[in-house]
């Protein structure tokens, strides 16, 4: 790794790094650097952005200035620190990976990802979507980046960028209103109304499980907003229901928190549960399901992308004689409050 030896540096951020988180702009621009290297340089408050302390999950703007202090030269680090920095994937984790692609254009991959696979890495989680997404790195590129996530337990549609820009693209999408993203999910029971929109605050418990969203206020700390669309498509009678969801906003558990506010659990979710009896001989493991996305394109039209259901959720929807056909074309199934006439 060599740096910037005795000086201090203020780097621009150019209009390609624009939405690029920073520990990544870091570990481009310096070859070597580790990510243990960069969090202790931002404990320090060593590298900064704008004057400002920052994270390593601080996302860059264009025009942004960040500071990088004075680092010695450390022969040999490099070849050890890229070591570190490209995860192995065994030849069975890469083939899984690969089989999972059901779309693939110059900018992105849209996978369908199994339920019980997390997206990324944590204490005791040590496989995942980011760390094999190595093995779908091309030669000269940088690793596929996630531009979103789903939870653990739901499957279904995940998009991986090939390059800085087009992640901070796809990135600007997601956190747009614009991008059409379609879930299904079997629920417990019947909702009633039918079809609506559900809106309000949601913030993380600050009892035991610090991951739980629980009901937030305006104007609480870390309180955020979230917005779903919700229409039953077809029932069991009154055990469950099969639902379309579209989020309009993308809060951490936002669709299952508003299923059980509403006092119709997604169907094998033990964390937001309802008092309502889960139907018997249906599927195990979480009924959610990215189904559809269309996708904004640079160039060409929007790209239409269906995830088939996983085999947890086959099992359910022939218990209850559910046909995929009769949700008709996805994006058309559902329509939000503010497009009704």
């Amino acid at each position: 790794m060599n740096w910037n030896q005795g000086q201090v540096l203020q780097i621009p951020v150019s209009e390609s790094e624009d939405d690029v988180r920073l520990d990544r702009w870091l570990k481009r621009r310096f070859p070597g650097l580790t990510q243990g290297q960069v969090e202790k340089l931002l404990r320090k408050g060593e590298v900064r952005v704008d004057g400002a302390r920052a994270k390593s999950n601080t996302r860059l703007q264009a025009g942004q200035s960040v500071r990088i202090p004075p680092m010695p030269s450390t022969e040999g680090g490099k070849k050890h620190a890229e070591k570190d920095d490209e995860p192995y994937v065994s030849p069975r984790d890469a083939e899984l990976i690969k089989s999972f692609i059901l779309y693939e254009d110059e900018d992105v991959y849209v996978l369908n990802k199994p339920s019980g696979l997390a997206v990324q890495g944590g204490t005791k989680t040590l496989r995942h979507v980011d760390g094999m997404a190595a093995a779908l790195t091309r030669p000269g590129q940088d690793k596929p980046k996630l531009v979103h996530r789903l939870d653990k337990d739901t499957s279904g549609l995940l998009v991986l960028a090939k390059t800085a820009a087009s992640a901070a693209e796809m990135s600007a999408h997601f956190r747009s209103r614009s991008l059409d993203k379609i879930y299904w999910a079997v629920i417990i029971g019947v909702p009633n109304p039918t079809e609506g929109e559900l809106r309000g605050w949601m913030n993380k418990s600050t009892g035991a499980d610090k991951e739980l969203m629980t009901a937030g206020v305006h104007g609480q700390k870390g309180a955020v907003f979230a917005v779903t669309d919700f229409k039953v498509v077809a029932n069991a009678g009154q055990r469950a229901s099969w639902v379309a969801l579209k989020p309009s906003t993308g809060r951490k558990h936002q669709l299952r928190y508003h299923m059980s506010e509403i006092g119709h659990a997604i169907i094998g979710d033990n964390k937001y549960t309802c008092d309502r009896e889960t139907p018997t001989g249906v599927g195990g493991g979480l009924h959610l399901h990215a189904r559809a996305l269309r996708l904004p394109r640079r160039h060409g039209p929007d790209v239409e992308i269906v995830a088939p259901l996983p085999d947890h959720m086959e099992k359910t929807f022939d218990l209850f004689g559910f046909h995929p056909s009769e949700a008709g074309n996805p994006f058309e199934t559902i329509t939000p409050v503010g497009r009704r006439r």
